[in-house]
């Protein structure tokens, strides 16, 4: 959903960052596993502490990692095929984890699993496309992608202490509400993009 100029500012930001990385001679796989234990250690935390403030703000730094495995392999010219599988894989891993972690502690298994079923279903409608046809990763401009989703879930988490809503339990509530609606609302902007685009190279 962000445009190009938002995603150039975003790679220069993280160009910068990636340099002390670069100079500790981390690969871009490394930094990848290491984004997934940090994501993996703040749901464990959660899981214990149930601060929804703290664990917002650890998901956060954590999926910074998401943005620097891309940006050392640019800097360094390490970047592979199975670094982007890998990276993808790893995406979606995360992704179960923060969800299973917000379910296991607040309760909202119902909700927690949409939102999750709508995220893996977004990315995987694009990812299953490109098995039929190819597809270009900047051409795919959607409502809630992975960044979005992140964003939502991030900032619900840490203002859940601060912002009491009327008819809600929380922000995070609501949070998981929009991630859930508009991420599968995504899912199926995909399949009827990817439909038409199938059909339209079955016909020439």
């Amino acid at each position: 959903m962000l445009d190009s100029r938002s995603r150039a500012l975003s790679d220069r930001i993280w160009n910068a960052l990636a340099a002390p990385l670069v100079l500790l001679g981390l690969s871009p796989n490394q930094i990848t596993v290491m984004g997934l234990l940090l994501v993996l250690a703040n749901c464990g935390a959660y899981a214990w502490h149930h601060n929804s403030f703290w664990f917002g703000l650890g998901l956060a730094f954590s999926f910074a990692f998401d943005g620097l495995d891309g940006a050392v392999a640019r800097r360094t010219g390490r970047s592979s095929k199975f670094g982007g599988y890998l990276d993808a894989v790893i995406d979606r891993y995360q992704e179960i984890a923060v969800f299973f972690a917000i379910a296991f502690v607040t309760g909202w298994w119902p909700l927690s699993f949409l939102a999750l079923s709508g995220s893996l279903l977004t990315s995987y409608n694009k990812a299953r496309t490109a098995l039929e046809i190819p597809v270009d990763n900047t051409d795919w401009p959607d409502l809630m992608e992975r960044l979005e989703r992140i964003l939502v879930i991030c900032v619900s988490l840490t203002l859940d202490p601060f912002v009491p809503l009327p008819l809600l339990p929380g922000t995070l509530y609501l949070g998981l509400v929009v991630v859930a609606v508009f991420a599968n609302f995504t899912a199926v902007q995909r399949f009827w993009r990817a439909r038409a685009r199938i059909r339209q190279t079955e016909k020439n």
